[in-house]
């Protein structure tokens, strides 16, 4: 006598009688804050342009900075591609070539900064995490590492196009807010060459006024035609779930990142609205 098939058993969920894209059924998708997986992590974004660009006499200055902030706090750094991107992108872009294929030569660039930073922070405990390792950052966190990631998020033939032009919208500023975010980190800095946020470039308009603090939103409604930070992190600003303000601190001032990291006010803060 053959053994009688035991009945199939379904689990409850109210996602089970619709699609993913039906707006009612993701409503009940809100189960509840997700978990933070490392709350006690600051992940520091380090401007290519602003530092590695620069040389020696920027880059070494922060590397120490960055190496005493570590024995006290645990950093996670993103790296940025800096001038080398920007040719890229302008030969990509004359050759025609796609989004997607522009987004991965991004990441390369930074990938080059990623492992010059790795070796100077080597002594200190750098160590470079490429994202097949990403699960391994607990470890390297609690054995006293300070892992360094390139900032460019691995969306590369599959990133979006974007609203304007084919320059991929979700480069290294995107790249390490989606990982604080995902993260739930404690902090998000991103280190600048500039004090923070103005009305104008203060590079080329000496009347720009500087905003100590200001909402996602309401920089969104300035619309300046230039920013300091990659504007689609303004729409996940808004989006977050832990990561609901980052600052823009002047790294090529001593102590100001020290202090960030410390909590302190000492640049621009940007923030979304009180409720998420």
């Amino acid at each position: 006598m053959a053994a009688e098939t035991p009945a199939r058993k379904t689990i409850p969920t109210p996602l089970r009688d619709g699609t993913l894209d039906a707006a009612t059924l993701l409503e009940a998708s809100q189960y509840g804050s997700p978990i933070r997986v490392l709350p006690e992590v600051n992940v520091v974004k380090v401007g290519g342009q602003s530092f590695f660009d620069r040389g020696r006499s920027a880059v070494w200055p922060l590397v120490e900075e960055l190496a005493r902030c570590a024995q006290s706090h645990q950093i996670i750094l993103g790296m940025g591609g800096g001038t080398r991107s920007r040719h890229a992108y302008s030969i990509g872009l004359e050759l025609g070539l796609p989004t997607g294929i522009l987004a991965a030569i991004g990441a390369s660039t930074a990938l080059q900064n990623a492992h010059m930073m790795q070796m100077l922070m080597a002594k200190y405990g750098g160590i470079l995490v490429s994202f097949e390792e990403f699960e391994k950052l607990p470890m390297y966190l609690r054995n006293g590492g300070i892992p360094i990631m390139v900032g460019m998020p691995p969306f590369h033939h599959w990133e979006r196009p974007p609203e304007m032009g084919r320059i991929p919208a979700n480069r290294t500023d995107a790249g390490v807010f989606l990982m604080a975010e995902f993260l739930g980190a404690r902090s998000m800095i991103y280190v600048k060459d500039e004090d923070g946020l103005y009305t104008d470039d203060p590079k080329k308009n000496p009347d720009a006024t500087f905003i100590p603090r200001i909402t996602a939103q309401e920089l969104l409604d300035m619309d300046p035609n230039d920013l300091v930070i990659e504007r689609v992190v303004l729409g996940y600003l808004q989006k977050a779930h832990y990561v609901r303000s980052v600052q823009i601190v002047n790294g090529l001032k001593p102590g100001l990142l020290t202090r960030a990291l410390a909590g302190e006010h000492v640049g621009t803060i940007i923030e979304a609205p009180l409720d998420p």
